[in-house]
């Protein structure tokens, strides 16, 4: 029966040094946060950031923001309706329909964890607050205005960079 040999001190040095990049790593990588009027918003999914873009969770926001959502999972669409403005979303198209005019959001809706997650931008277009995210600081914050913003063509017309 072959016992087994002790570990060599290469073998544990290299074991302890990636065990430590790989908690460093989670450690120091946080999601982003959610502010709304410098209200931290508290959602069971963090925003998703790809790219200098943010996805926000839409139920965690829209219930923030006074709108009302609902979801038809059989034909994966979901409603938002906040004041005068409802916008019409199918999961995974960026065709949405807004106060029944078409438009074309800059990125397609989609899930994590059965989470509808949007770009801020269609945030922006369709309550009506403004949405900065900030790269270096992993934080989103939403300033509300008094008013719905009605829809241009394309939502991708914002000139604000994220």
């Amino acid at each position: 029966m072959n016992k087994p040999r002790p570990l060599s001190l290469r073998t544990m040095l290299s074991t302890g040094i990636i065990a430590l990049a790989a908690s460093s790593t989670l450690a120091f990588s946080r999601p982003a946060t959610i502010d709304i009027d410098g209200q931290r918003v508290i959602s069971d999914v963090p925003p998703v950031t790809i790219d200098q873009q943010a996805y926000l969770p839409l139920r965690a926001v829209t219930t923030v923001l006074g709108a009302q959502l609902s979801y038809d999972k059989g034909q994966r669409s979901i409603e938002v309706v906040r004041g005068v403005d409802t916008l019409k979303l199918h999961l995974g198209t960026q065709a949405a329909t807004l106060n029944g005019r078409t438009i074309k959001l800059s990125h397609a809706p989609f899930t994590v964890r059965g989470r509808t997650m949007v770009a801020t931008r269609t945030i922006e277009r369709v309550l009506g607050p403004k949405v900065r995210y900030n790269s270096r600081k992993h934080t989103i914050d939403v300033f509300t205005t008094d008013t719905s913003v009605a829809a241009d063509q394309n939502d991708s017309s914002s000139s604000d960079a994220f």
